[in-house]
């Protein structure tokens, strides 16, 4: 594992894996990192392939710098323009899961000469705005005197602040249109919990681009870490990288 200090000095773990352009950087989703099933399958296959991979924990996850109450999208976006900026070359293949999707989306816009294509995991651009909405009266309340909330959802603890909703509004992207002109890919689970299907059909919505897929997999959850869903991720990979 090695560090990245960014001009705040915070440091920002990664781990990179030498090889041939473009590259493939792996992005996690909220409350999570880069130790996680997704992560190690993808790096098992750039390995093979002798292809450039990297994955990161952003601030406030895994073993990167502060807390995450402390961050909020603007700061992950930022790790992540970091990451690209710093420690990639070449053209770079961007695989974001839930909110990882929205992040890469955000740094496609920013960075269009560097990015190669998209695949979107259960991609969850926007969700603090639909998350804030499902908030009870009592949290938002709280969340108004800038208290820090804690909430138990889908089987994992969440820590949520005023100013990851605020910011959220700041860098939504679903409300306009996205020119990105490079392919790109959704993978959705029909029995994901956490992102409805709405979500990437959204997605399909505000992209102007005959290039882009939504592959539905019938059997998988939010997560899709199981075998049959690395796999389809993997050939997405190849279906893109070979374009």
């Amino acid at each position: 594992m090695s560090y990245f200090i960014n001009k705040q000095k915070q440091y920002i773990a990664f781990n990179k894996t030498i090889g041939s352009d473009p590259g493939i950087i792996f992005i996690h989703g909220y409350n999570s990192d880069m130790s996680g099933e997704k992560a190690k399958y993808i790096e098992k296959y750039a390995k093979l392939k002798k292809i450039s991979f990297v994955k990161f924990d952003c601030r406030g996850h895994g073993k990167s710098y502060g807390k995450i109450e402390e961050f909020v999208i603007s700061d992950w976006k930022k790790d992540l323009l970091d990451i690209i900026d710093n420690k990639t070359k070449g053209p770079q293949l961007l695989i974001g899961s839930s909110m990882g999707g929205w992040l890469m989306m955000l740094a496609a816009k920013l960075r269009k000469t560097r990015i190669c294509g998209l695949i979107g995991i259960a991609a969850a651009p926007d969700f603090t705005k639909d998350l804030y909405k499902s908030l009870s009266k009592k949290n938002k309340l709280k969340l108004q005197k800038n208290k820090v909330i804690k909430v138990r959802k889908w089987n994992y603890t969440y820590i949520w602040t005023k100013k990851l909703f605020s910011d959220g509004n700041k860098n939504l992207i679903l409300n306009k249109k996205f020119s990105f002109n490079k392919p790109i890919i959704l993978l959705h689970g029909l029995k994901d919990s956490v992102v409805p299907i709405d979500v990437p059909q959204k997605i399909l919505k505000i992209i102007p681009n005959n290039n882009i897929e939504l592959r539905l997999i019938k059997n998988g959850d939010h997560s899709l870490s199981k075998k049959n869903d690395l796999k389809k991720l993997i050939n997405s990979i190849e279906y893109i990288l070979k374009k």
